[in-house]
């Protein structure tokens, strides 16, 4: 049986515009974006295949795209509309800290970077520019390496900064291999832009790690500590 002939109160489209979001599940939001069935199955069902295969809704999301791929029933179409579901997720959360003119707390920072860089399969620095309050001005990446290397060039770094009138940084980085802690390259590379910030008057509140769903503090490890507390 096709979900048409499901009981309309049963139906996600259905349920999502009489009763809002909340009322409906992991699967059943995804159907939506799936659109139909394949296989025999209807789009519930094969929602409830994915998430099985990936462990979760964010695991699923968090996947390569050449993964999705690969999935039963999946096309371009389909993949499309999934990754863009992802993105706008993304971006809505990113939002809520970005332009608000609210102080950043290193704990809102390490989830922004969390959000941000988790479908990056390469080693990923990403910067979240502050004004003089510690308020979020724009969260952007700097640098894409390979699976465990990344190359910084401070000029470009130095020239963002200034162009947004940050007043001081934080940086974010991702560890693909999931253990979040900081490498001797991470302490030596922090000390590196540190000195190209300051030139400037830009202070470097802290560098994160984040992998495997946790973060580390750099500062917090005491291999770093930032010129000026």
């Amino acid at each position: 049986m096709t979900i048409k002939h499901w009981p309309p109160d049963e139906r996600p489209r259905e349920k999502l515009l009489g009763h809002g979001g909340m009322v409906l599940s992991d699967a059943e939001l995804l159907a939506i974006f799936i659109g139909s069935g394949c296989g025999g199955q209807d789009a519930v069902t094969l929602a409830r295949g994915w998430l099985q295969q990936f462990g979760s809704l964010q695991g699923l999301l968090r996947a390569p795209a050449a993964v999705l791929q690969q999935l039963p029933g999946v096309g371009p179409a389909r993949l499309a509309l999934v990754l863009a579901a992802a993105e706008l997720g993304r971006r809505c959360v990113l939002a809520q800290y970005c332009g608000q003119g609210e102080p950043v707390s290193l704990e809102q920072a390490a989830m922004m970077f969390s959000i941000h860089l988790a479908r990056s399969g390469k080693e990923t620095l990403a910067v979240l520019f502050l004004d003089s309050h510690h308020a979020a001005l724009a969260l952007e990446d700097i640098a894409v390496g390979t699976l465990d290397r990344v190359t910084v060039y401070p000029r470009e770094l130095l020239r963002r900064a200034l162009m947004l009138n940050a007043g001081a940084v934080i940086f974010g980085h991702n560890h693909p291999s999931g253990d979040p802690q900081p490498s001797a390259a991470d302490v030596r590379v922090t000390f590196v832009l540190e000195e190209a910030l300051a030139v400037a008057g830009i202070k470097l509140v802290d560098h994160l790690v984040v992998g495997g769903g946790q973060w580390v503090s750099i500062a917090a490890t005491g291999q770093w500590r930032p010129l000026t507390e």
